[in-house]
């Protein structure tokens, strides 16, 4: 068994007899023992104070680093992503010099004795409003065989190949025409849209690109005078041309356009060019787009809203043969 020792305090009145020798030792030992705690509580004092030192210092790097490598991975892919626009730019530009720069055909050409298409049978296009097919499609088909028709938008910059996967009906929202993942895409339509632009809708899709590619020019039309300045749309095809009119530039719901009603039905195609004409946007009032007219729609994305989607229409006037 333990017996706790008790701690023995002598008493001041003997303190007093003591001799004077062991008095100053006994103050010493007091005086020893208490600077002794003293000396401690200040290193561990000195410690604490320390090790917070440090610690915000090791915070304080770590935080740099990781800031350093933030940076740099920053700019590694902004400098990818740059890389990979001025590339797609440099492939559309080279496939737009595959083709002659389109001119207008009011240029009296050498008549041929082949006789002449039967215009009853398709709505007279004209001949001021043409312009030549230049379209090299067996050189497209060589770098992609999705490409089947090059839509061009005179007054904006917005020609380019139009494609069209056979499976994956957003393939070409994030391939470029050479199939390289990322952007700036490409023009494309889906599969449920024929590609003779038989449907009586249309919709080709693309980017609204912050340089004015791709689909970014579409925006242009948010200005009212831009519907005069830059009416038509053509679109090229392996044997013929047709050519639309813009009559409506709208910000409209996101909702899926191919099946967003019955086309076939009057009724309901009318009430879809309604809420069309009540969209804000501009409308050109002037033309007229009658049940069992052919549409062209062209459909981007709306800058910070994506409960909407930008589109501008066209209706079909009509169309002449490849030269």
């Amino acid at each position: 068994m333990v017996r706790k020792v008790r701690k023995m305090e002598i008493p001041e009145f003997l303190k007093k007899r003591l001799p004077e020798g062991l008095k100053k030792e006994l103050k010493a030992l007091g005086s020893g023992k208490k600077s002794r705690k003293r000396r401690v509580r200040k290193k561990k004092r000195i410690s604490k104070k320390a090790l917070k030192k440090l610690q915000m210092k090791i915070r304080y790097e770590t935080s740099m680093v990781l800031f350093g490598i933030l940076l740099f991975c920053s700019l590694i892919f902004v400098a990818g992503y740059y890389a990979r626009q001025e590339r797609a730019e440099d492939v559309y530009q080279s496939l737009s010099k595959m083709q002659v720069s389109s001119v207008w055909m009011n240029v009296e050409l050498p008549k041929k004795e082949e006789p002449e298409p039967d215009l009853e049978e398709e709505p007279e296009v004209n001949p001021a409003l043409q312009r030549e097919n230049t379209i090299d499609f067996e050189e497209l088909h060589d770098l992609n065989v999705d490409i089947y028709a090059w839509i061009e938008i005179p007054g904006t910059k917005v020609d380019y190949p139009i494609l069209q996967h056979p499976t994956d009906q957003a393939y070409y929202l994030n391939h470029t025409v050479d199939r390289v993942a990322g952007l700036p895409g490409s023009i494309y339509s889906e599969a449920v849209h024929p590609k003779n632009f038989s449907a009586v809708q249309t919709i080709l899709y693309g980017h609204n690109m912050k340089n004015d590619t791709m689909f970014g020019s579409l925006h242009d039309y948010e200005a009212e005078e831009k519907l005069k300045e830059a009416p038509y749309v053509y679109i090229y095809l392996p044997d013929k041309t047709l050519i639309y009119q813009i009559f409506a530039a709208v910000r409209f719901s996101d909702k899926y356009l191919a099946d967003y009603c019955n086309y076939q039905d009057e009724a309901e195609f009318l009430g879809f060019l309604e809420e069309i004409r009540n969209s804000p946007g501009n409308i050109n009032q002037e033309i007229e787009v009658p049940f069992g007219s052919r549409i062209l729609t062209m459909s981007t994305c709306v800058a910070n809203d994506a409960k909407y989607r930008f589109l501008v229409m066209a209706v079909q006037l009509g169309e002449y043969a490849k030269e």
